[in-house]
């Protein structure tokens, strides 16, 4: 494989299991790309835990859900691949490798009016996982982005996260924070890392044990430059690692799993109209995916898609300083929906639901801004809010808020008209909004943009903290009493759709439709299946795993050995398996 996300390594455990000798390259100096920054949730409808809790559903309803949401766009031969092969997917790492599965049976489908939308049972995430497991090789886990911890310590979404919400107002709270705390600082000091992994570490962490357990050879520092051919197949690739060019050839394929192109300045300024340089475009993307798979794919043949939605997997991003001049950029995914926040442009007007999914709201924002206007907004809250929740990469109380205010990312005024003129927004429509919006907060209906009226909206609200105030709406609270703050959002996304046309075995197809020979595409190298739409939470990973998984069967069935050509063995010794997945290579030689 030729990166080591969940699309890269899904194949390469696959494979590995199927017999084959699997090589995965990759790029940077740690395994996990964007995987490893994610909140690991995978959208697999139909799959084992949610039957084994009661969920039936038949391949039909959530094949009439992306019929409904992809429109025109939908790809029924790749949708039913994708639905057919999930729950085998589930099965097969449930019981053959490291990873395990937390249920998403209460997560709702991200567009609840939607006909045959789900309320739950479409979801799953990795569940935690001790980082001990890897032993020494912890150090080439990729840990989480920093400003998403808490001291380096990820924090599970759901219950785990409403406990640090809750820490200083419930007793049962403060002791599971309080546990965890110590728990990590203990780590660090035996391990100088926490060994408790959540999310999309622990997705990562667990894929590279079982690859690790299974012998799969994994190469960091190592990226690939140049892919082999033989006539029209493709037979391996040259990688350029800290010893020098390595000629790696592959027997039964290559697979490019690079991360799609959010760090390609060229193809973003091609692709995302909002970013015309490419440069206004600040995805929350893991730095090293700059479109080196797509371009690799395009080299033999392949052809990136142009046709979806959008180009990019939207959200919307704030710029953090950091103490070396850079600026780290953080995913607006958990607050927006909570009660007592709004967003607004420099005008000081609402232009979206808060509380409807990233990609959407992206999307609301772009609608909204005339053309040409830079593409930002405000996200706006009282001080109660900022203490019980925080604000982007401004932690909630105990934690010191100084330090975001005197580095410029948060912004605050002791009035809103104090805190428009700070962020240039327009005062006095600020003002005339927050004062609509907090007379529909009281009546628990926005009669603007019917934030918390699906279920998808309601779950990222937080019912019990309204009730408790008698605000009737579980997304909406009143913004009441200074000091207010803000924090300036950017368009980002968290990585990209168009790829490489591929299958439904997730081959790479060339400009006539048909399979480039040896030559796979997995993860966002692959172009999404979702056409540009984001249906739901885990669309992203979701897929990944599940066409990495049916790539490397592809790759190990007979008609695939059969027909590789004998040049691109050569170097296979006798009664050796056949080399597998993107780089999967018998023998590596010096170039």
């Amino acid at each position: 494989m030729i990166g080591s996300g969940a699309g890269g390594l899904s194949a390469a455990v696959t494979a590995a299991h199927l017999g084959l000798k699997v090589i995965v390259a990759e790029k940077d100096p740690q395994v996990g790309g964007t995987t490893a920054w994610s909140g690991g949730w995978m959208w697999l409808p139909r799959n084992p835990l949610a039957v084994e809790a009661g969920i039936h559903e038949p391949i039909e309803e959530p094949l009439a859900y992306l019929r409904h949401e992809l429109g025109e766009r939908f790809d029924e031969a790749r949708a039913r691949a994708f639905l057919d092969a999930a729950p085998q997917m589930v099965q097969f790492f449930r019981s053959q490798t490291a990873l395990r599965f937390i249920d998403g049976n209460a997560i709702p489908d991200f567009h609840g009016r939607t006909p045959h939308a789900s309320l739950g049972g479409r979801s799953l995430c990795a569940a935690p996982f001790d980082g001990r497991r890897l032993g020494p090789r912890i150090a080439e886990l990729k840990p989480p982005l920093p400003e998403t911890t808490l001291w380096g310590m990820g924090i599970a979404s759901g219950a785990e996260l409403r406990h640090f919400f809750n820490a200083l107002r419930k007793p049962a709270s403060f002791w599971t924070v309080t546990k965890l705390v110590l728990s990590h600082w203990k780590d660090l000091l035996i391990h100088r890392r926490g060994m408790r992994l959540v999310n999309g570490n622990a997705l990562v962490a667990a894929l590279a044990a079982s690859a690790f357990e299974a012998g799969v050879d994994i190469r960091t520092r190592s990226p690939a430059r140049k892919l082999l051919r033989d006539g029209e197949r493709v037979t391996g690739a040259v990688l350029t690692t800290p010893d020098g060019p390595v000629e790696v050839h592959a027997r039964r394929g290559v697979l490019l799993a690079c991360g799609g192109f959010p760090h390609d300045d060229a193809r973003k300024a091609a692709l995302l109209p909002h970013a015309p340089t490419g440069k206004e475009h600040h995805s929350a993307a893991s730095r090293g995916n700059t479109g080196d798979g797509l371009r690799l794919g395009e080299t033999a043949g392949g052809q990136v898609a142009t046709g979806g939605l959008q180009a990019a997997a939207l959200a919307p991003v704030s710029l953090v300083p950091r103490a070396d001049g850079s600026f780290a950029h953080f995913p607006h995914l958990i607050e927006r929906g909570k009660p007592g926040l709004i967003a607004v442009t420099r005008r000081g007007q609402r232009f979206t639901n808060e509380a409807d999914p990233y990609h959407d709201f992206m999307q609301g924002l772009l609608a909204a801004l005339p053309a040409g206007e830079p593409v930002q907004a405000w996200l706006v809250c009282d001080h109660a809010f900022m203490r019980h929740y925080g604000l982007g990469a401004a932690k909630p109380a105990p934690m010191p808020l100084g330090p975001m205010l005197a580095n410029g990312y948060v912004k605050t005024g002791r009035t809103l008209a104090e805190l428009a003129r700070v962020c240039g927004i327009d005062a006095d429509a600020l003002t005339q909004t927050v004062r609509r919006y907090n007379t529909m907060a009281l009546k628990g209906q926005d009669a603007d943009f019917t934030k918390g009226e699906t279920p998808y909206n309601r779950m990222q609200g937080d019912a019990p903290f309204a009730a408790e105030r008698g605000w009737p709406n579980a997304c909406m609270g009143p913004l009441e009493r200074g000091p207010f703050y803000a924090v300036r959002v950017v368009a980002g996304s968290l990585g990209t759709f168009a790829g490489l046309r591929t299958n439904a075995h997730a081959q790479v197809l060339d400009p006539q439709g048909q399979p480039i020979p040896g030559l796979y595409a997995g993860g966002n190298d692959m172009d999404s299946m979702m056409a540009g739409h984001y249906p739901s939470g885990g669309i992203t990973l979701g897929p990944a795993m599940v066409f990495g998984w049916l790539a490397a069967h592809h790759m190990a069935t007979p008609a695939t050995a059969d027909a590789a050509s004998p040049s691109s063995g050569r170097h296979q010794k006798p009664g050796e398996a056949g080399s597998a997945v993107s780089l999967d290579g018998t023998s590596p030689h010096p170039h």
